[in-house]
């Protein structure tokens, strides 16, 4: 049985740790940090976490909106998703997951774009 990208990036403390750096990344960056200007960080946290383990194949349920809900009306675009991506593939590789991990990683985030920018 082949372990989920969940499990192989070193389950939900792995998870926490990241977008915890993750966050920092996003609200030092002035092309994006306006986004979440006015957003309770520490729900949103919470939030990015259940949906990453879901994503990656985790337990549990994510019961935030959709993702074209949840960016509705945000007026994103792809330089912003690219600069979210970035951040987090920065993240990853801080915290020692190995290249192709990452690859997968960002792969599986780039699934989301069309319902991030509502497309």
């Amino acid at each position: 049985m082949t372990q989920s990208l969940f499990d192989r990036l070193g389950g939900e403390a792995a998870i926490a740790a990241a977008v915890d750096l993750f966050y920092e990344k996003v609200l030092a960056d002035d092309r994006i940090n306006h986004f979440f200007a006015t957003v309770d960080m520490r729900s949103q946290a919470l939030k990015q976490r259940a949906f990453m383990t879901l994503a990656f194949g985790g337990p549990g349920n994510y019961s935030g909106k959709h993702m074209r809900a949840a960016h509705a009306g945000l007026d994103l675009t792809d330089s912003h998703f690219d600069a979210v991506a970035e951040h987090l593939g920065a993240t990853l590789a801080e915290l020692g997951v190995p290249d192709a991990m990452v690859n997968e990683v960002l792969s599986t985030v780039e699934t989301t774009r069309a319902d991030v920018l509502n497309r």
